[in-house]
């Protein structure tokens, strides 16, 4: 059967990988980007997201419904990067655009998000917890101003951290999973993408992450992750709710054999 999917950052990365993956699939997939998209828009901006639900959903068509949303979209923690512009994107940008389809994502009765968090929620000591905790409130503005006070490299774990929590408890909650709508996230390593090679190329964190570990030794590519994705979308992870994947090439498994034991972002 084919499913209609909304992919954003689609343009690149693990967006463009899991619409390829999706596509030769046999499913259609509207992408949303900033440019070479179906629907080009802004996610930083409540207008921005408004417009872009707005422009997505006139191309599904309400009898059938929508399948799945990926909100691949997002902003790396670099030197010189708005720690703000992190919380409006990386966090606000992927509910708006997933809460704001989820009558859409009702109607098949049998619909999976999958949100993009990353390995850096355990593998980062020391991020920002009042920009999760504010991002979970829901309150943009209190979020964007813990933001401002710590350096973006701080906010991006922060972001996804929330993006995990957020797909936990709403998942199980009525409105979700009593509407047949599977909310779970995938957290990634270090993956070959655009992102990374800017995070090559940054001053301060590109020799950081050249020595990122691995047990398998190299970087993860972005087909792998799309692999992942399109199995959190799937039917066959019909029992996955609230969970997040680690696919990250054994690093989280590296630095935390048994468990995070004196983790504490506080």
């Amino acid at each position: 059967m084919t499913r209609t999917y909304v992919v954003s950052g689609a343009a690149s990365g693990i967006g463009a990988a899991t619409t390829a993956l999706l596509r030769a699939d046999g499913h259609r997939v509207i992408t949303l980007d900033l440019h070479d998209a179906d629907v080009v828009a802004d996610l930083a901006t409540p207008e921005g997201r408004e417009r872009a639900v707005a422009a997505v959903r006139a191309l599904i068509d309400p009898a059938t419904g929508l399948h799945g949303v990926v909100p691949c979209a997002g902003v790396a923690g670099l030197t010189g990067t708005d720690p703000a512009l992190l919380v409006s994107v990386n966090f606000f940008g992927a509910i708006g655009l997933v809460t704001g389809l989820r009558d859409l994502l009702a109607v098949p009765g049998d619909a999976g998000v999958a949100f993009l968090a990353s390995n850096s929620i355990t593998g980062m000591p020391g991020w920002q917890l009042a920009t999760a905790e504010a991002c979970l409130a829901e309150d943009e503005p209190a979020a964007r101003d813990a933001a401002a006070r710590v350096e973006a490299v701080m906010v991006y774990p922060s972001t996804k951290a929330a993006l995990a929590w957020w797909a936990r408890t709403h998942g199980v909650r009525p409105e979700w999973i009593g509407a047949g709508i599977r909310l779970n996230a995938v957290a990634p390593g270090k993956i070959a993408t655009p992102m990374t090679d800017a995070l090559a190329a940054d001053p301060v964190f590109g020799p950081l992450g050249e020595a990122y570990p691995t047990a398998i030794g190299r970087d993860g590519r972005p087909e792998e992750i799309a692999a992942v994705i399109g199995f959190l979308l799937s039917p066959a992870s019909s029992l996955l709710v609230g969970t997040t994947i680690y696919a990250d090439g054994g690093t989280d498994a590296l630095l935390h054999p048994r468990s995070p034991a004196g983790w504490d972002p506080r």
